[in-house]
């Protein structure tokens, strides 16, 4: 049986390996979050902590042997400190807005992340953005504004934590894109892993910090592998299939939110949050095409 199985596996293309990969990455974020939203009790900086420090284990499977002992050098390490600082505060406000607000709200918002990284690129790569891409923008904004409507009835300020964590997202792409330019990928994971692992760390001075059940422990422990195992995951699939295939099947996160919503925390989302993350999908979509169009890179919202 399992070599029949292990035949089928190799008759798959790459594009449909890379499509497993991307559900398989969609899964373990969507774990990660349930695991955030579910440790609410506990100060997120040491929910930072143990999600990167937990998260340091599958980044060494990614390492060459070869350089084992050199992955670390690096000639850009402000750039390093820059993209971490920048991480850590975009999960902070994604960790927030988690505990916060409805599931299915917080993960519609965050597909927001190529929409500001469009605005980012005028200013910071002095990219020249068309009518496309400007109407994509203005469409997604307009998502954003349905998803976040409750802040201006209800004066829920959380709701603007989705939004910051996308605006911090935008710096993270701009580093991420000039990074990879001279940086291997298990560079750049560890060093944005070990730096948000200090960060938390810091945090042991400004809150204090909780003892975990062992319940509570093994929650965390599957938090950090699965949001570390996500990205190596989503790399993969970028890495063996055609992105204008499996960049949609990211979109599936949307419809675990709502499930996992519905089902632990009976959250029941309103229509103008399914129709604004439609708008906010739409837009994204448009804009990954016109990028793939022009031969740019796609950064994850997620990493």
């Amino acid at each position: 049986m399992f070599r029949i199985y292990y035949e089928d596996i190799k008759l798959l293309t790459q594009n449909q390996i890379g499509v497993l990969y991307m559900v398989g990455s969609v899964i373990c974020f969507s774990i990660m979050d349930i695991c955030v939203k579910w440790l609410d009790y506990y100060p997120v900086g040491q929910v930072l902590f143990l999600r990167f420090f937990i998260g340091f284990i599958p980044i060494f499977f990614i390492i060459p042997k070869d350089k084992l002992f050199s992955f670390y050098k690096t000639s850009r390490p402000g750039l390093h400190a820059f993209r971490a600082i920048t991480g850590a505060a975009a999960i902070i406000a994604l960790f927030i807005g988690l505990r916060e607000l409805p599931l299915a709200d917080v993960v519609s918002l965050t597909f927001g992340g190529p929409i500001f990284v469009t605005v980012a690129s005028i200013f910071f790569l002095s990219e020249k953005v068309g009518i496309k891409r400007w109407s994509a923008v203005f469409l997604g904004f307009v998502g954003m504004l349905l998803i976040v409507q409750p802040a201006f009835v209800d004066l829920n300020y959380y709701y603007i934590t989705p939004i910051v964590f996308c605006i911090f997202f935008a710096c993270v792409a701009i580093s991420v894109r000039s990074l990879s330019k001279t940086e291997p990928n298990y560079t750049i994971a560890f060093y944005f892993t070990f730096l948000c692992t200090l960060l938390g760390l810091g945090s042991i001075f400004f809150a204090e910090w909780k003892m975990p059940t062992l319940i509570d422990l093994i929650i965390f422990i599957v938090m950090g592998l699965c949001g570390s195992i996500a990205n190596l995951l989503l790399t993969q699939s970028y890495r063996l299939a055609e992105a204008s295939l499996v960049t949609p099947i990211k979109y599936l996160s949307l419809v675990f939110a709502i499930l996992f919503g519905f089902f632990i925390w009976s959250e029941v989302p309103k229509i103008l949050t399914l129709l604004g993350a439609l708008l906010v999908i739409a837009s994204s979509l448009i804009i990954f095409v016109r990028e793939s169009q022009l031969k740019k890179q796609i950064i994850n919202p997620r990493a």
